[in-house]
């Protein structure tokens, strides 16, 4: 009896919050006009029908269809000799993007008018001859662009409202570059308020939803960027990231991206929630619906020489890597230990193992330095200055991330109180892992986080010598341990990010390729299966409390592939390995078509 009571008023305290949180958000809107339903407005009127020439509005057509299936390599190619006009090519992803928006809400700027007339113009040039498309490795493929892009005269308020209403003044270097390739920027995507989520959603332009599923999240930070591509409203584009922030989307969302080493692309004039944090360097890296895509527009990007554009670039050229005639061997992280993937992460894992064994390739599991280690050193520095800096401008009454919003919390606890229940964590709950956790992510000093930066430099030694000496290529792992969470989910799931966090502290080049979908019977875990997941650690319980296979029914599965530092161009290599021997076996994802 005492037990239900204490249950009654647990759920009438959680009821409360949750009503007081709800009166909160409406309060903050009411109190910010200019920076919420004005930004909404704004959006709406730059997609109606005055804004925009008639074409965008209407159906897809067969021409439309012809041009959205062809790979960005033909695109180009169309364009450049004339087969194909700017304009149309524009029109037909401009469609897709509208419908892609209305889908999933995943369009923060709406640059489709001003793309527009930037296509015209070129197309003007061309037919005069004033210009010579084949010189532009780029010509005429439009390109999305996470809202962190700055683009002269629009927004990059990245969900936060005090930054609505200032416009950018200059191109960033990506965009300055995009333009001379050739490139069409044409509209800006979704991100969560703080940039620090697997979701993305914020008070400014409310929720983006998993292109599958609308219950689900597409990923975060850059999950309208994934949302868009994987419904055919963008080709390829831009997003960044911080512990994930590419490769999560991808694998929510069903797409393609190769997430690159510090210095390898282009960030200069972007905007960012934690200027000066340098712990766990925000990489930019491409998103496409293919590998094929991928490729081609890395090459196209580095025909551009973006070290000339970019002083934070390195001076690389694009190498070609050809692993024929090479005896590639491929490690397996099973597990971070942490969090034990799901069953469909699992067995995607398991399919990519079983088709290149198959096909010839040693596969070996492999034993990594601790990757608990790993994610708690990056959890102290990506959290050093106690979130100070990436929640600033929020608003007051203004809604963060359920995630972000636990994280702060605990950081602004009294030192005294996360001792106390650190130690509860750990000697009454038992739960090491957690408590582990709980106890280094505090507040740093500068002393601190210098002592944390050589902690850094002494965990990517340890990984240098262990890959060294077991001869890998490649390493593969899951990308996240669920597949897409369900909305609201990072409340719960935001701790869950040892598989991709690791490798942004390392630094290291790593790939995300979709392989299956999860499937309601195969991957059901029975009630004793979930109880020992759970029972790991609080962690695994509270991501392993998200998971159904019912209504997770359908959504896209990807698989990690990892090289070292700065081998983008051998990660695609190994991705297009991992995807040829999968289709040797029937295994094939099919993308979601317009």
């Amino acid at each position: 009896m005492r037990e239900k009571k204490f249950s009654k008023k647990g759920m009438r305290l959680k009821k409360w919050t949750r009503r007081v949180q709800h009166q909160a958000s409406h309060l903050f809107m009411l109190l910010s006009y200019k920076g919420y339903l004005w930004k909404e407005q704004e959006r709406t009127q730059r997609i109606n029908i005055a804004s925009l020439p008639s074409e965008y509005h209407s159906p897809l057509d067969a021409s439309d269809h012809e041009i959205l299936a062809v790979p960005i390599t033909q695109l180009i190619i169309n364009v450049s000799s004339g087969k194909w006009k700017r304009t149309t090519i524009l029109h037909a992803y401009g469609k897709c993007a509208l419908r892609a928006h209305e889908k999933t809400n995943c369009l923060t700027e709406v640059m489709i008018a001003e793309a527009h007339t930037t296509a015209s113009n070129a197309d003007a040039q061309h037919d005069k001859g004033e210009s010579d498309s084949r010189l532009q490795p780029l010509a005429g493929v439009p390109v999305s662009l996470k809202d962190t892009v700055c683009v002269k005269g629009f927004d990059s308020c990245i969900g936060y409202s005090a930054w609505t209403g200032k416009p950018a003044t200059h191109d960033a270097a990506l965009a300055s570059l995009l333009l001379d390739a050739g490139a069409i920027p044409f509209v800006k995507t979704a991100v969560p308020i703080t940039l620090l989520s697997f979701e993305s959603s914020s008070a400014v332009f409310r929720r983006c939803t998993n292109p599958h599923s609308p219950h689900h999240s597409p990923g975060g930070s850059s999950g309208g960027e994934a949302a868009l591509i994987a419904l055919c409203g963008s080709r390829v584009g831009i997003g960044t990231d911080v512990a994930g922030s590419v490769r999560i989307p991808a694998h929510y969302s069903g797409v393609y991206t190769v997430k690159a080493s510090a210095g390898r692309f282009l960030k200069t004039g972007c905007v960012t929630s934690m200027p000066g944090q340098e712990g766990i360097p925000a990489v930019y890296s491409p998103m496409a619906r293919t590998l094929e895509d991928l490729e081609s527009f890395w090459k196209g990007v580095f025909e551009m020489k973006p070290w000339n554009y970019d002083h934070s670039v390195l001076e690389m050229p694009w190498r070609m890597v050809d692993l024929k005639d090479v005896k590639v061997r491929f490690g397996v992280m099973w597990d971070d230990g942490v969090v034990p993937p799901s069953p469909p992460c699992r067995r995607a894992l398991e399919e990519v193992v079983t088709s290149l064994r198959k096909a010839g390739y040693e596969v070996v599991d492999f034993d990594p330095p601790d990757p608990y280690e790993g994610l708690k050193i990056a959890a102290q520095l990506l959290l050093a200055d106690g979130l100070r800096t990436a929640t600033s401008p929020i608003r007051l009454f203004e809604p963060n991330d359920p995630g972000m919003s636990q994280a702060l919390t605990w950081l602004r606890l009294p030192s005294i109180l996360q001792s106390l229940y650190s130690l509860y964590v750990r000697y009454i709950r038992r739960d090491p892992i957690y408590a582990g956790l709980l106890e280094c992510v505090r507040t740093k000093s500068v002393r601190e986080h210098y002592a944390l930066v050589a902690e850094r430099e002494r965990y990517r030694a340890k990984w240098f010598e262990k890959w060294r000496s077991e001869d890998l290529y490649f390493l593969l792992c899951v990308p996240n341990a669920l597949p897409a969470v369900p909305n609201g989910g990072m409340k719960k799931g935001w701790k869950a990010c040892g598989y991709t966090f690791l490798f942004n502290l390392l630094d290291y080049t790593a790939g995300v390729l979709p392989v299956t979908r999860v499937d309601s019977s195969r991957d059901a875990l029975s009630p004793v299966e979930l109880k020992r997941l759970k029972s790991r650690n609080a962690i695994s319980r509270e991501a392993y409390e998200m998971y159904d296979a019912q209504t997770m029914h359908g959504l896209p599965i990807g698989v990690q592939v990892v090289g070292k530092r700065l081998e983008e161009e051998r990660v695609l290599e190994g991705m297009m390995i991992v995807e040829k021997t999968l289709r040797e076996r029937g295994v094939v994802y099919e993308l979601l078509q317009p």
